[in-house]
């Protein structure tokens, strides 16, 4: 009884200094550092051998909280691979997979092994299990960080070949690091118990892979039909923490009983089983989307919580001991990484630059990584956390070195596409560059000038059109949609650009702008499906103006009100959206904030995702904040959110 009020007396404190990790790491993103150092370096600062707020050995007290965030990682992980969108680039990413899988534990491997004479848990170990474990610590250091690779690749707005290459690459190579660990375990787990390696032994793993797939296979139907219910987003995360703590808890169970009833142990992985089940649900099933949008709901509390008790559970009287190996195996991976990734690139015939750059990418390491590590702590607890120790040190050095080195490689190949700023947080005037001339342009054209916008129409028409002056509206006559004409027309300077042109004329003008001026609006109106998946990839908002009427009916039927105020009907009424610049409201929730009586704030978008806004949400700067009121109250919000004269980003 006591020791059970003991393990909730540590979980409540740990809780409690987890949400001061989470502020920490908040702290930490604001410098460009990784959110997951932030976490680590909270765990550290808290845990015994800094200010001993949390006891040692707080790891095995609180192995749920372990487990359960692991099978979450492993969820995440299976969930991105998407063969779908890897299909293209296949070749490459096979290749340049291949030469990373083989490089980077063969020469990590031979490292450790020659320096374990200096690690004591090592070295009285006999030769074959010292083998295994350097094998182990290599195919642990084969992991990527697709959610830092992912995020890079957003921030730079990349797109190219390249960038397809290396996100395949990650993707697949998480996967794999996975089913490597699951069978270098079981080598390591047979060593250490003295099993001899014959056709027994390889019959009994062979078993272990087959069970895994299949209880990966039966799990990945689960989470479908838990996927198909209608339970909510909340309630669907809980299942799916439920659901990845029991396949921890069945594995254990079935090793516990298989050495106890049977002649041989079982070893499964479950962190292979749930990889293999999202896997399953991610590729075979309808739900993919909806399961990615509840992981991505459930997985930060999930990392905070994980990578603090990680950071509290490093063996720092190890660490400083053996650091110039951990230097050592950092280097040594930073070697294999080059040398794999530019011999597959070689056998897949990329050019030559992609080879000599793609290493840049692939050094930074994350969650599975450091999942296996725990791993290894958790089943081995003699040696396991002096070894997490030292494989977790390499990881974090990895987290905070390959972050800019990726940026460095995606710009050196020319594949990062810059957003446009436009003009709006210079002189307050929003620009539109729209091409098309005719009714509905010079209409568009039109009320954008009544609100305040600088509105340039440009057609290769206007020339012969005599009634141009009538029209009210700046018209440009163009001779070709080209690179040349759009810098003529200034289209660097442009906030927003509309087309009204043919299909494939209008994915010429958005192709452009994306590419060459990083516009951050695009809009394109088309008559037809043609082109339209690839208007979409480059983030253009594309209007059909068939299915947009009927919508827009179906608005005013069921909410004419909020229809009428959407599109400027309303006479003393007004939306904008304002982009928080003012420090000082930095972290002020939005009941803290002194507005108009006739404002009301609508939605705060934030690092691309939509929130309903309430009073208790706090602002941050770069927020893109939709309010609604008066024109003359919007006035004041949006010097009130600037905060500087003469800096406002408001669109009417």
């Amino acid at each position: 009884m006591s020791n059970a009020i003991g393990i909730v007396a540590v979980l409540l404190s740990f809780l409690i200094l987890a949400m001061a990790s989470r502020q920490i790491g908040a702290l930490f993103a604001r410098f460009r550092l990784p959110l997951i150092s932030g976490f680590l370096f909270t765990g550290i600062l808290v845990g015994p051998f800094v200010l001993g707020l949390l006891p040692k050995g707080v790891g095995e007290e609180l192995r749920f909280v372990d487990e359960i965030s692991l099978a979450i990682i492993a969820f995440a992980a299976g969930a991105e691979l998407y063969l779908r969108e890897l299909r293209s680039r296949m070749k490459s990413i096979l290749w340049v997979t291949a030469g990373n899988v083989i490089a980077i534990p063969l020469v990590v491997a031979v490292v450790l092994f020659l320096l374990s004479g200096w690690l004591p848990y090592l070295e009285a170990m006999p030769v074959a299990a010292r083998a295994a474990v350097a094998a182990l610590a290599g195919t642990i250091l084969i992991a990527r960080s697709p959610s830092s690779a992912i995020a890079i690749i957003n921030e730079l707005r990349a797109r190219g070949p390249f960038t397809q290459m290396v996100l395949g690459v990650t993707m697949i190579t998480d996967v794999l690091v996975i089913a490597l660990f699951a069978v270098n375990s079981s080598v390591v787990d047979a060593l250490l118990s003295n099993l001899p390696f014959d056709l027994q032994f390889v019959g009994i793993l062979l078993l272990e892979i087959a069970i895994e797939v299949g209880l990966g296979y039966l799990v990945g139907r689960l989470l479908a039909l838990i996927m198909a219910r209608h339970a909510g987003q909340w309630g669907k995360g809980t299942l799916l923490v439920i659901i990845g703590f029991g396949v921890f808890t069945a594995a254990h169970a079935v090793r516990d009983f298989s050495a106890a009833y049977l002649p041989f142990e079982l070893f499964l992985e479950p962190l292979l089983i749930c990889l293999i089940a999202s896997f399953v649900l991610a590729n075979y099933t309808p739900y993919r989307t909806e399961f990615m949008r509840i992981l991505e709901e459930v997985s930060p509390p999930i990392y905070v919580v994980f990578f603090t008790l990680t950071g509290a559970s490093l063996a720092l009287d190890v660490l400083a001991q053996t650091w110039p190996i951990a230097v050592a195996l950092f280097l040594a991976r930073l070697v294999a990484i080059y040398a794999g990734s530019f011999a597959g690139g070689v056998a897949a015939r990329d050019p030559m630059p992609y080879n000599r750059m793609s290493w840049m990418t692939f050094i930074t390491q994350a969650g599975v990584g450091l999942g296996l590590a725990k791993e290894v702590s958790v089943a081995y607890p003699e040696w396991g956390g002096s070894f997490a120790t030292l494989v977790i040190s390499v990881i974090v050095v990895s987290q905070l070195v390959g972050p800019p080195l990726f940026k460095a490689a995606i710009n050196r190949v020319g594949e990062a596409h810059g957003r446009g700023h436009g003009t709006a947080g210079d002189d307050r005037e929003w620009r539109a560059l729209i091409f098309g001339l005719e009714g509905q342009s010079v209409a568009l054209a039109r009320l954008l000038t009544s609100q305040g916008w600088h509105v340039r129409i440009a057609s290769r028409q206007a020339g012969t059109r005599p009634d141009l002056d009538s029209a009210g509206v700046n018209i440009t006559p163009i001779q070709e949609l080209s690179l040349e004409t759009m810098h003529a027309l200034e289209a660097e300077r442009a906030d927003a650009i509309v087309t009204m042109l043919s299909n494939a004329e209008n994915t010429l003008v958005c192709q452009t702008a994306y590419e060459h001026f990083g516009t951050e609006r695009l809009v394109a109106r088309m008559s037809e499906r043609d082109n339209f998946d690839q208007l979409r990839a480059l983030g253009v908002i594309i209007v059909e103006p068939s299915t947009a009427m009927v919508g827009l009916l179906d608005q005013f039927v069921r909410t004419p009100v909020a229809t009428s105020l959407l599109l400027g009907m309303e006479e003393h009424q007004s939306i904008v959206d304002i982009e928080m610049r003012n420090p000082a409201l930095e972290g002020l929730m939005v009941r803290e904030l002194r507005l108009p009586l006739d404002v009301l704030i609508l939605s705060i978008r934030r690092g691309g995702g939509m929130l309903v806004s309430h009073g208790y949400s706090r602002l941050q700067v770069g927020d893109w904040i939709t309010v609604v009121g008066s024109p003359e109250s919007l006035e004041i919000v949006t010097n009130q959110f600037v905060g500087v004269p003469g800096g406002v980003t408001a669109v009417p």
